[in-house]
C-alpha cells in the first residue's frame, strides 16, 4: 500500500518548519487566480475586515463552511484543530457567522458542517443551533447527516459515523432539485399513490429518475480518501468532493460566487472549478491556503482533483513519513482475517 508523505499537518511541527518557507501567502495576503476569477487569502474568519477585504463589496450566492468542530481530532488538540471552552467557541461561532451573512446576496444558502460530541452532551452542536436562532434573516431548512465510512467507538457504545451538515437559506435561493439524485437505483415499490390524470400511479411511476434522492440522510459518499485521486495528505479534516458538488450543484447556478471561509484542503475551490462557479475561500494556516492553490494549480495541469499518496510539496521530496509495521502482528492479523473470513458474513462499511 502506498505511504503518504505527510501526517497530519496541523500537528507537525518539524514538516511545517520545511514547508512554511515555500507558503507564498503572508497574514492579510490574498491570491487572485487570473483564469476563473477565484480567490484563496491568508485571512481570520471571525475578522470583518478580513471577509470584507476579499469579497471587496461582491456577494455570494452560496456559503459552504466547515470550521473546526471543538471536538478532539485523533485524540490530538491542537491549534489548528482545537477544542475550546464551549463559551468561547460559541462567541467565536458568532464572529464568522455574522461576517458570512454580510457577505450573503439577498437569495443565498448557507451549508455548515459541525460536530456533535457524543461524550460531551453532543456538543457543539445544540449550543450552536441555538445561537443560530438569533439570526432572523436566516431560515432552518434542513438537517443534514453524512454517513462516514470509518467511525470510532468501544464495544459499549453505538459506533459513531455521522457527520452534521446544517442548512438555512436567506430570501429566496435557488434549489436545483436533480442534483439531490444518487447513483443508487430505485428498486422497491414505496406504495404512495395518487391519481393522476385519472389514473392510479405509484411513486415510482411518478419519479422523475430511476435513482433515489439523497434526502436529508448521505449514505452513498465515499471517504477512503487514501484510495481516491481527491487526497490532500496532511488535511485531516478534508471533506469529500461529491458532497461539495452536490450542495453546490443544488444551491447555485453557473457563474454564481460560493463562499468558503475555512478552505483546509481546497475541496469548495476545486468543486466550483469543475462546475464553473467562482470561489472565494482562506484560511488562517498558511500551509492550507498554499495547499488550497496547490491542489487547483495541480488539477488544471493533470486533471486531477488531488494528489492521492503524492507529494504536494516536492522542494522536500525528501519529507516522507515512514510507516513501521510488526511483520509478527500483521502476519497474525492476516491469518486471523482469513480464518474469519471462512464463517464471517459481509460487513459494509
Amino acid at each position: 500500500m502506498s505511504v503518504e508523505p505527510f501526517t497530519r499537518l496541523d500537528n507537525a511541527p518539524e514538516i511545517r518548519k520545511r514547508l512554511l518557507p515555500y507558503c507564498r501567502l503572508k497574514s492579510g495576503d490574498i491570491w487572485i487566480d487570473s483564469v476563473a476569477g477565484h480567490k484563496v487569502g491568508l485571512l481570520d474568519a471571525a475578522d470583518s475586515n478580513s471577509v470584507e477585504k476579499i469579497f471587496n463589496g461582491e456577494k455570494a450566492t452560496l456559503a459552504v463552511q466547515d470550521p473546526p468542530y471543538n471536538v478532539v481530532v485523533g485524540a490530538e488538540n491542537t491549534d489548528c484543530l482545537s477544542k475550546r471552552n464551549l463559551a468561547d467557541y460559541v462567541n467565536w461561532s458568532k464572529h464568522w457567522i455574522e461576517n458570512n451573512i454580510a457577505v450573503l446576496a439577498e437569495n443565498a444558502s448557507l451549508y455548515i458542517w459541525l460536530g456533535a460530541d457524543q461524550r460531551e452532551g453532543f456538543q457543539p452542536l445544540p449550543d450552536f443551533m441555538i445561537m443560530m436562532r438569533n439570526y432572523s434573516d436566516l431560515q432552518s431548512r434542513s438537517f443534514i447527516t453524512m454517513r462516514n465510512q470509518r467511525g470510532y467507538g468501544t464495544q459499549k457504545n453505538w459506533m459513531a459515523v455521522r457527520q452534521e451538515c446544517l442548512y438555512y437559506t436567506k430570501g429566496n435561493p435557488v434549489f436545483h432539485v436533480d442534483a439531490e439524485y444518487t447513483d443508487i437505483p430505485k428498486i422497491l415499490r414505496q406504495g404512495y399513490y395518487k391519481q393522476v390524470n385519472g389514473e392510479r400511479t405509484d411513486n415510482m411511476q411518478r419519479s422523475k429518475s430511476g435513482n433515489i434522492r439523497a434526502g436529508n440522510v448521505w449514505v452513498d459518499v465515499q471517504q477512503v480518501f487514501y484510495r481516491l485521486h481527491e487526497n490532500v495528505t496532511g488535511c485531516y479534516a478534508q471533506k469529500p468532493l461529491k458532497c461539495i458538488e452536490r450542495i453546490i450543484k443544488a444551491s447555485s447556478s453557473e457563474n454564481d460566487l460560493v463562499a468558503d471561509f475555512f478552505a483546509h484542503s481546497g475541496t469548495t475551490l476545486i468543486a466550483g472549478e469543475k462546475l464553473n462557479r467562482r470561489v472565494f475561500t482562506f484560511d488562517n494556516d498558511p500551509i492550507f491556503a498554499e495547499l488550497t492553490i496547490r491542489r487547483l494549480e495541480h488539477f488544471r495541469k493533470t486533471g486531477l482533483t488531488g494528489f492521492q499518496c503524492g507529494n504536494p510539496f516536492p522542494e522536500i521530496d525528501d519529507v516522507v513519513l515512514t510507516v513501521k509495521k510488526d511483520e509478527s502482528k500483521t502476519s497474525n492479523r492476516r491469518s486471523k482475517l482469513s480464518n474469519v473470513s471462512k464463517t464471517a458474513e459481509p460487513v459494509l462499511f
